[in-house]
C-alpha cells in the first residue's frame, strides 16, 4: 500500500474514475477504499484530486450494483473526514446516495446509509433534501435495526435548526413514523435515542410544530415518551425525553395527558435528583478548594438536565392543575435556590416557572415563604432581559395582598431596575403588570438554545460520541 502511496498511485486511481467500463470501475474504487481506509493522508490525496466529485458522478450516473456499492464504500470512508465530509455534500453526495435507498441490494442500502449518517451533520443547511427525507421516514419501518437505527440518526441530524426539512418529515409522515419506531424499539436507546431526538426537533419553532405536538399525543405516544424517563434510560436519552415533554406542553391538549402518565411527578424526581449531584459536587469543592467542574454522568452535564426538567415543568405550570401538584411536590424551595446559579439559562428557568406558580395566591405565599424576595429582587439587575422581567413578574404577583404603599415602593423599584436596562421592556412603562408575559418572553423560543448547543449532530450516540462519527474510518 505504501509503495503505491509513494509511488502517485492514488492521484492516477482518481484519474481513471472517469473511464466508464462499470466492471473496471468497480476494481478501481475497491482499491481506492482499501488505501483509504484507516489512512488519512489518503483521503487528503484523493480530496486534492477531486475524488468527491468523481465518486458522486458515479453514484448518480451508473445502475451496475456492484460499482454502486464499491464506490458507496469509499464515500463511507471519506465521510468521517472532516476534510473530505463538506467535498462530498457540496458535491451533491447526500442526494446521489439518497437515489439508491429503494435498492433491492441491503449491503448498497446500508452503505448509503452509513456515509449518509455521518455526511447528516454537516447536511443541515443544503437544499432539495425532500426525496432523501422521504425515503428514512420509510426506512423507518424496516425489520432491519441497523437500517432503523441508521435511519432516525439521519433523520435527527437533518431536522436540527432546519425548519424546511422540519416542515417536509411532518407532512410525510414523519411523526407518526417516529412514535410507532420508538414503541417497537423497547428498550433499545441506540434507536430510541435519535428518534426522540427527531421529534424534539419537530415539536418546536416551525409553522407544522403544534400539529407534531398533537400528533404524538394521537399516535398514543405520551405514555411510551414519559415511560423512557424510568431506568434503565441512560442520560442522553433522558436528556433528549425531557425536553421533548417540554415541547408536547406547548400544546395545551397534551397537559391532561402528560399529567395523567406521571410526567410531573418524574420531571420533578429527576430534578431533585441531578440538583443534588451539582450541590453535592459543589460542596465537595469548597472543602477541598479545588476548582468546580462540572458533574458529569454519561457525557451529560447535570446542569443540563436541571435547566431542561425545570424549563419543562415551567410550561406545564401554565395550567392550573399542574401548579396545584407540583405545589405538593414540595419542590418550590429548590426552585428558590436556583435562582442563586451562576447559570443564567438556570436562573430563567428557575423565575420563569417561579412567575408561573405565583399566579395563584398559595404559590406566591410559599415562594415568599422560601425567602425569594432577596435573591428576585437582585436578579432585577441581570443583564438578561428575560431573567429581569421574570423575576419582576414574580415579585408583582407576591405584592397582590400586599399594603398599598409596599406595592407603590415596589412599582418605582421595578421601574428604575427596568428601565435602567432597557427603555422598551415593558410596553409603554406601565406597571400594571403586561397582559402576558408568555407572549413576550416567548419560552419556547428561548429555550431550544439548550438543545441546539454543540455540533449540529445534537444527540450522542452510546459514548457520548456525535452520530456522525460512527461508522468507518
Amino acid at each position: 500500500k505504501m509503495a503505491v502511496r509513494l509511488a502517485g498511485g492514488l492521484q492516477k486511481m482518481v484519474a481513471l474514475l472517469q473511464r466508464n467500463n462499470v466492471k473496471f470501475l468497480a476494481i478501481v474504487t475497491d482499491c481506492l477504499q482499501i488505501l483509504a481506509y484507516g489512512n488519512q493522508e489518503s483521503k487528503l490525496i484523493i480530496l486534492a484530486s477531486q475524488g468527491p466529485v468523481e465518486l458522486v458522478r458515479i453514484m448518480r450516473s451508473y445502475d451496475y450494483e456492484k460499482l454502486l456499492w464499491t464506490t458507496s464504500r469509499v464515500l463511507k470512508v471519506l465521510s468521517v473526514c472532516s476534510s473530505n465530509k463538506p467535498a462530498i455534500v457540496e458535491a451533491g453526495g447526500m442526494q446521489a446516495l439518497a437515489m439508491h435507498l429503494g435498492h433491492p441490494s441491503q449491503r448498497l442500502v446500508q452503505n448509503c446509509l452509513w456515509t449518509l449518517r455521518n455526511l447528516s451533520d454537516a447536511g443541515t443547511k443544503v437544499d432539495s433534501m425532500e426525496a432523501l427525507l422521504q425515503s428514512l421516514v420509510t426506512l423507518l419501518a424496516s425489520s432491519d435495526l441497523n437500517i432503523v437505527t441508521c435511519a432516525a440518526g439521519i433523520l435527527s441530524n437533518l431536522t436540527c435548526n432546519n425548519q424546511r426539512n422540519k416542515v417536509t418529515v411532518c407532512q410525510v409522515g414523519g411523526v407518526d413514523a417516529l412514535v410507532h419506531t420508538i414503541v417497537n424499539a423497547g428498550d433499545r436507546e441506540e434507536i430510541t435515542e435519535p428518534a426522540v431526538c427527531a421529534l424534539r426537533h419537530l415539536t418546536s419553532r416551525h409553522v407544522e410544530s403544534e400539529m407534531a405536538q398533537n400528533a404524538v399525543r394521537l399516535n398514543y405516544g405520551i405514555q411510551v415518551i414519559v415511560k423512557l424517563l424510568h431506568p434503565p434510560s441512560r442520560w442522553p436519552l433522558i436528556k433528549a425525553v425531557i425536553g421533548l415533554i417540554r415541547n408536547m406542553a406547548l400544546s395545551q391538549a397534551n397537559h391532561g395527558p402528560l399529567c395523567e402518565n406521571g410526567a410531573i411527578h418524574h420531571l420533578v424526581r429527576l430534578l431533585m435528583r441531578a440538583f443534588q449531584d451539582t450541590q453535592r459536587q459543589r460542596a465537595s469543592v469548597a472543602s477541598s478548594g479545588s476548582q468546580p467542574s462540572n458533574v458529569y454522568a454519561d457525557g451529560v452535564r447535570m446542569e443540563e438536565i436541571v435547566e431542561g426538567t425545570v424549563g419543562a415543568l415551567h410550561i406545564l405550570a401554565r395550567e392550573s392543575h399542574n401548579r396545584t401538584i407540583i405545589r405538593q411536590q414540595n419542590v418550590i424551595p429548590i426552585f428558590v435556590q436556583l435562582l442563586f446559579s451562576e447559570i443564567e439559562n438556570v436562573q430563567r428557568v428557575a423565575a420563569g416557572v417561579l412567575c408561573e406558580l405565583a399566579t395563584d395566591k398559595e404559590g406566591a405565599e410559599v415562594i415568599e415563604h422560601e425567602g425569594a424576595t432577596a435573591p428576585l429582587t437582585e436578579l432585577l439587575h441581570s443583564r438578561n432581559e428575560g431573567v429581569a422581567t421574570y423575576a419582576a413578574a414574580v415579585l408583582f404577583r407576591m405584592s397582590e395582598d400586599k399594603p398599598q404603599d409596599y406595592k407603590k415602593r415596589l412599582s418605582m423599584e421595578l421601574t428604575n431596575s427596568l428601565f435602567r436596562e432597557d427603555q422598551n421592556l415593558w410596553a409603554g412603562g406601565d406597571l400594571g403588570m403586561p397582559p402576558d408575559l408568555q407572549d413576550m418572553l416567548e419560552p419556547d423560543q428561548m429555550l431550544d438554545a439548550m438543545y441546539s448547543q454543540g455540533p449540529p449532530s445534537v444527540h450522542s450516540s452510546h459514548g457520548g460520541r456525535p452520530f456522525s462519527q460512527s461508522g468507518g474510518y
